[in-house]
């Protein structure tokens, strides 16, 4: 019997680490960034990166490259198409 309790211990023990490392890390990570999003500060970081970046994509000459140019025309033919139908 003392056997059973000691192995059902060690189990749960080795459960809850590995639980820690593996799944817990992940959680916690995810906890952070909702956490950025909740504080004032991380709002005004996020807006700040994206001002940056929008700075950076108006300074391009070209936002797409040409098979992204074919894909976009060829999708909003197709639409255009398909709103006439109706």
């Amino acid at each position: 019997m003392r056997q059973y309790i000691y192995k059902t211990i060690i189990a749960v023990i080795a459960i809850i680490v590995i639980f820690e490392f593996t799944i817990g890390k992940e959680i916690s990570q995810i906890n952070d960034k909702i956490d950025t999003f909740g504080s004032k500060e991380g709002r005004k970081k996020i807006i700040s990166s994206l001002k940056k970046e929008i700075k950076k994509a108006n300074e391009k000459e070209n936002y797409l490259d040409e098979e992204e140019r074919e894909l976009i025309k060829d999708f909003i033919i197709k639409i255009k198409k398909e709103i006439n139908l109706n």
